[in-house]
């Protein structure tokens, strides 16, 4: 049920979660499916519904900076830098975590990746919650994320009983996950928050390695993201072989090839890459519902926000490789 984000429906939901129930609210960067991330039977109806591998972690959702100290512990000053620049926003830090987070929500890795997000519906349902909120994105496993109610209604319709609508997700693209392991930040999932602004704090950021089981935060996996209907590069593949199909084309400023397609989305015209990451996953559900063979992606340049749209998009195209 699709409920309008008002204080009243807030509050509603807000039961559910002390209920031991599973809830969809809206952040600056999907929509979440959200549970009390203090009690593993609440936390496992998340994995329930969206058919999500239990060796694949959530992140935990905090409505305070204060909190981090309930759930996690660090010594590196840098973590407080970072939160008091970053938080609320699209940043995801590991850290090792407390005894009272379950095994569960970390998939029984020691660490427990934390954020606070930036939306007012978000921080008053984590705070009329009493609790921290475990949520991965309010979508089946492994499927576009969802930046509306709509979204989420779609994939999720009758496993969740309520949705909260706030609108549409304005980042569009999930967290910047980063771990800080031996002194040095590790970028283990690009996303809404340029890793070149995260260096301004930490120093130099390694690049994570692709897991292919057992991550330790999510967005790790070789495939995630993808739309129902198969997906390519337009430059790793020949057109030719889809002749007789319909074909829509994903393109970054501007179309670039001069094929037919059957419908053509335009991530940004100016070239803007906050307003291409805001449209990726909406214009990706838009064309699922087109009747489609195949989507032919244009690549983005991978520097900012590109990185995070590249990401996604490879991990969308890697499904059906």
């Amino acid at each position: 049920m699709i409920l309008e984000a008002t204080s009243e429906n807030i509050a509603k939901a807000a039961e559910e979660i002390r209920r031991g129930n599973i809830v969809a609210f809206p952040t600056e960067t999907v929509y979440g499916l959200g549970a009390d991330g203090l009690n593993p039977i609440a936390v496992s109806k998340i994995f329930e519904a969206k058919n999500r591998p239990s060796f694949n972690p959530l992140i935990i959702h905090l409505c305070e900076h204060s909190q981090i100290h309930d759930v996690c512990s660090y010594t590196d000053d840098r973590i407080d830098r970072l939160t008091e620049k970053f938080w609320p926003g699209p940043l995801t830090i590991v850290l090792p975590k407390k005894d009272i987070i379950p095994d569960i929500v970390t998939a029984g890795h020691e660490t427990v990746a934390v954020r606070m997000p930036d939306h007012p519906v978000a921080l008053e349902l984590i705070s009329r919650s009493g609790s921290p909120i475990a949520a991965p994105s309010a979508n089946t496993f492994g499927f576009l994320s969802p930046t509306s109610a709509i979204h989420v209604n779609k994939q999720l319709e009758g496993k969740v009983d309520i949705i909260l609508d706030g609108g549409e997700s304005y980042v569009g693209v999930e967290s910047t996950i980063i771990e800080l392991i031996d002194n040095q930040f590790k970028l283990l999932r690009p996303g809404g928050l340029a890793k070149e602004d995260i260096e301004s704090i930490t120093g130099s950021i390694i690049k994570g390695e692709t897991v292919v089981e057992n991550p330790n935060a999510p967005g790790q996996l070789l495939h995630h993201y993808a739309p129902n209907v198969p997906i390519k590069f337009i430059d790793e593949c020949h057109l030719e072989d889809f002749a007789g199909k319909k074909i829509g084309g994903l393109f970054f400023k501007e179309r670039t090839q001069s094929e037919t397609f059957s419908t053509v989305r335009i991530l940004s015209s100016s070239g803007e890459l906050h307003e291409a990451a805001s449209n990726l996953f909406k214009f990706l559900h838009e064309l699922e519902q087109e009747g489609l063979d195949i989507i032919l992606a244009e690549k983005i340049n991978g520097t900012g926000l590109g990185i995070a749209i590249m990401d996604r998009l490879r991990k969308a195209v890697n499904r059906y490789s």
